[in-house]
């Protein structure tokens, strides 16, 4: 870890030249792969024509090269063997997809990333001693398949597990047999059983799942304080979903002042982001890890031709649609989420939503960084703790003006449900200017219609969607009503 920290302080001095080598690097590497020569990257002049040439893509549009790799062939979109695949089926979508790791994108992007936020997380806390036991690592939900004689596929977790090295393996719980169980409810079951007994001084995974482990463990060992079972705990690293709302649970069930939250971006598609310190505002974005950034203001999105930005130039505290190319082979690939700069020289982000994942139906632009926001502000106003939510437009009917729809589930509220209700009515409107602005004497919105969730309701969704477990989470916010209508019966169990 030690050795790391030269090289992130290079990439922290120097941005954009770093970012211009991981560029020289990719297409380089890629440039007599079947896609390199379908857009001439061995012509290409630099990064101004790599854009002009190369077109935006998604899934969908790199899904006929995916799936030849899937069957076997080589050399389409990265030059070097493509053996492994991160399955990850979305937020949303009912249909996987299959992500491509190289060696180079595992080794280079992946690990890397992971050893970082170690090293980074030390720099900080140099007398710290989180490893002298375990992390207890609450993984995907997908073991390893074989799809030929030469390819795999599974959560990006468990292909990190697979393919992690002996060292690595010898200071993790549980045991691979167990982090690779595809039945998550079991598997829940013998992590808490087989963990409760280990040394774990730093946890790393999804919030959501971890306090379900969590709550279990509590169950079998009588107690409601997590350091009664593991005093060495100093360490929690999280991502996937904002942590929020979720923090005052973790605080509750971690009474230390010693106890240290970090978190990182991490997706199938790559390990983009860590935080540094404790004092900075987002989290620093990963330079020289195998992967060429580019911006895409969101005016731009939609747009048949989008423009795109490179890191010198982009302003703070605005949303931008993140496109990536990686050491995997995925060429200007959009990845779904918005970020904002939270810092510029070293380059700093926060994630702020999703692209379809927004309230818009009255002109108000509510993103998910804001819901968060107000969810937090409203629990600390009134002592109500959340587990999750999910929120649509209530489009306006007859005199009624329009709102926002919320299903909520609460761990505990205090208060009448109201009260609760007025506090993040009010906390959004503070947010957000555009909601408040449509807020006003409930003109165009009244107040957020909200109902309340039964305990493990969203859980018992997902389960029946067949998506319990890993990365699979409640989607927070849609501008249609499709995913609300679905979990609204559930309100009623």
């Amino acid at each position: 870890m030690k050795l790391r920290q030269s090289a992130i302080d290079n990439f922290m001095l120097n941005p954009v030249d770093t970012q211009q080598q991981v560029f020289n690097a990719l297409v380089g590497s890629a440039q007599f792969t079947e896609y390199g020569k379908k857009y001439n990257f061995e012509r290409l002049n630099g990064i101004a024509e790599f854009k002009k040439a190369v077109p935006i893509t998604d899934y969908d549009t790199l899904k006929p090269y995916i799936q030849r790799i899937l069957e076997g062939e080589q050399n389409i979109l990265w030059s070097s063997p493509v053996n492994w695949f991160a399955k990850s089926s979305g937020t949303t979508s009912d249909k996987s997809k299959f992500i491509p790791v190289s060696k180079e994108s595992l080794d280079d992007n992946h690990f890397r990333g992971s050893k970082d936020v170690l090293t980074m997380y030390l720099r900080q806390f140099p007398q710290s001693t989180f490893t002298s036991g375990k992390c207890l690592t609450i993984g995907g939900s997908h073991q390893i398949n074989q799809l030929n004689a030469e390819s795999f596929y599974g959560d990006l977790s468990a292909v990190m597990l697979q393919n992690m090295p002996l060292y690595s393996q010898l200071v993790r719980t549980p045991e691979l047999s167990i982090a690779l169980m595809d039945e998550w409810e079991q598997k829940i079951e013998m992590m808490a059983h087989t963990t409760i007994h280990e040394n774990v001084t730093f946890i790393a995974g999804v919030p959501t799942w971890t306090i379900v482990l969590i709550k279990r463990i509590f169950e079998i060992a009588g107690t409601d304080n997590l350091l009664d079972i593991w005093p060495n705990l100093e360490l929690y690293i999280h991502g996937g979903v904002s942590f929020v709302p979720y923090r005052r649970q973790f605080e509750k069930i971690i009474p230390s002042p010693y106890m240290h939250y970090w978190e990182t971006y991490n997706a199938s598609e790559g390990f983009f982001a860590i935080q540094d310190n404790t004092h900075s505002n987002g989290m620093l974005l990963l330079l020289n890890h195998g992967i060429y950034y580019e911006f895409m203001p969101m005016e731009e999105y939609g747009k048949e031709h989008p423009q795109t930005l490179s890191l010198k130039e982009v302003e703070l505290n605005k949303n931008y649609a993140l496109v990536i190319n990686t050491n995997g082979g995925l060429w200007r690939y959009l990845v779904g989420d918005t970020i904002q700069f939270t810092s510029l020289y070293p380059f700093r982000i926060k994630v702020s939503g999703r692209l379809k994942h927004y309230i818009n139906a009255f002109g108000e632009e509510v993103i998910v960084d804001n819901t968060d926001q107000a969810i937090a502000m409203a629990c600390k106003e009134t002592g109500a703790v959340v587990n999750d939510y999910t929120a649509a437009p209530l489009y306006m009917t007859g005199t009624d003006s329009g709102a926002h729809e919320w299903i909520i589930e609460f761990e505990q509220l205090p208060c009448p449900l109201d009260v609760f209700v007025a506090a993040m009515d009010k906390a959004l409107r503070s947010v957000n200017s555009d909601y408040d602005a449509k807020r006003h004497k409930d003109m165009a919105l009244r107040m957020p219609v909200v109902h309340i969730m039964p305990k493990d309701g969203f859980k018992k969704w997902l389960k029946d969607k067949g998506k319990l477990g890993g990365q699979h989470k409640v989607p927070r916010l849609s501008n249609e009503r499709k995913y609300l209508e679905e979990i609204m019966p559930y309100t009623q169990m």
